[in-house]
């Protein structure tokens, strides 16, 4: 009588087992890939389904985009600088059946390739592309990373560069080339004035020489000019082609 007892109440836990095993629920967000005997059957949800025990499998798939942070990479540029350089990336599976199937681990798998893939395009430029020149290096990368992936049933939605670390003697290196380009400019600035300076007086030199009038009228205007200034006394020469010209009037 015991024994039966036992039984029954071994069959009872049994049946809740199985209806708790048949029955499953994914969220919105959730698909599952379904195997029968091994062999891929479909892909469902989301919502209540059915799944067969013994005979069907289900491996829950995330279809939200994943944010993946790339691990810092020593790269180095195409002009021999040493830099390390770390991104992130952010993805999401759009093809449950081949993110499960193509590849043993999309999550594993799209990491690395994120790794090489990063290295490989930003040791084609030079530093000042990787400093200057981001988002179009962020889009080359998605561009590379996005076509390899599709094959996974991954779809890459956009990379972002987030650091490029230079070691102190690189950094001291650009802070003098910087002051450098900074002096050079200021020269170049100067020598622009200077040459703008001196064809603006030959221009007057040039008005100056063809009228006598002017020429008297900038010579008293001067005498003007250092009379106010009673610091100092000062001898003027008065050319006597002037003195000349102003009694003849």
């Amino acid at each position: 009588m015991l024994v039966i007892e036992y039984f029954g109440v071994f069959i009872v836990l049994l049946v809740v087992g199985l209806l708790i095993s048949i029955f499953r629920v994914l969220r919105e967000y959730e698909r599952g890939v379904i195997f029968m005997l091994g062999r891929f059957y479909k892909v469902k949800g989301p919502g209540l389904i059915i799944i067969i025990p013994v005979l069907q499998q289900m491996v829950r798939v995330d279809l939200r985009t994943i944010v993946m942070d790339v691990p810092t990479q020593d790269v180095i540029s195409r002009d021999n600088v040493s830099v390390q350089v770390n991104a992130v990336i952010y993805f999401r599976v759009i093809d449950p059946e081949r993110a499960i199937i193509q590849v043993e681990n999309y999550l594993e798998a799209t990491s690395q390739l994120s790794q090489t893939t990063l290295r490989s395009v930003l040791g084609q430029h030079e530093l000042d592309d990787m400093l200057a020149e981001r988002e179009k290096l962020n889009a080359d990368v998605q561009v590379i990373l996005d076509k390899q992936t599709a094959a996974w049933g991954i779809k890459v939605a956009n990379v972002e560069i987030k650091h490029v670390d230079l070691n102190e003697t690189m950094v001291r290196a650009l802070a003098k080339q910087a002051e450098a380009e900074r002096e050079r400019r200021a020269k170049v600035i100067h020598a622009m004035g200077e040459a703008e300076a001196a064809g603006k007086l030959a221009e007057a030199a040039k008005i100056l020489s063809g009228q006598d009038q002017a020429i008297q009228l900038r010579y008293l205007q001067t005498l003007v000019e250092i009379a106010g200034d009673k610091s100092s006394t000062l001898v003027f020469p008065v050319p006597i082609d002037m003195m000349e010209k102003l009694r003849s009037s």
